[in-house]
């Protein structure tokens, strides 16, 4: 599906350099600010215009795949145009409809071209911008957000510093 794949690490102490290296891939490091930058970082190593980013707790379905295929066998699309992901969320193993803020499904743009669209630099709930238009794609990605309630509430804590 994809000419490339760019993987960013910000010092995982898990297995996930070894397991990126067992599949042929280069893990790029770069110190974490934010989901973001992190993201227009792993942008601006790509060697192609249109990038599909993804999260490492993020997996698509065979239907994504396939309207991601078609996409790229057809015409060149517009360049101001983007794609949504239908992300279906996920916590301790269980899909959920509520995690506030956000509801399940949501449908953030993740496939674009980057001559025209990055993500901003906000420290919370980012998105990309700078496109014109956006099509939701079919399918199912799901998003594995916590898989134990210490990142919970790690991840709670994160957005309360001082209190």
């Amino acid at each position: 599906m994809a000419d490339e794949c760019i993987v960013v690490d910000s010092g995982s102490t898990d297995e996930t350099v070894a397991i990126c290296q067992q599949f042929g891939l280069t893990v790029h490091h770069h110190a974490y600010k934010a989901h973001g930058a992190q993201m227009n970082y792993a942008i601006g190593l790509a060697s192609h215009d249109w990038v599909l980013c993804m999260d490492s707790d993020e997996i698509l379905d065979n239907d994504v795949v396939a309207a991601i295929q078609a996409l790229k066998a057809g015409e060149e699309p517009e360049p101001t145009c983007a794609w949504r992901l239908p992300r279906y969320w996920f916590v301790l193993g269980k899909q959920v409809r509520t995690i506030y803020p956000i509801s399940s499904p949501d449908y953030p743009v993740r496939l674009f071209n980057r001559q025209q669209a990055r993500f901003n630099d906000r420290p919370v709930d980012d998105q990309v911008v700078g496109h014109a238009s956006s099509v939701r794609l079919p399918g199912f990605v799901r998003h594995d957000t916590f898989y134990s309630l210490h990142e919970v509430f790690n991840k709670l804590n994160s957005y309360t510093p001082g209190w």
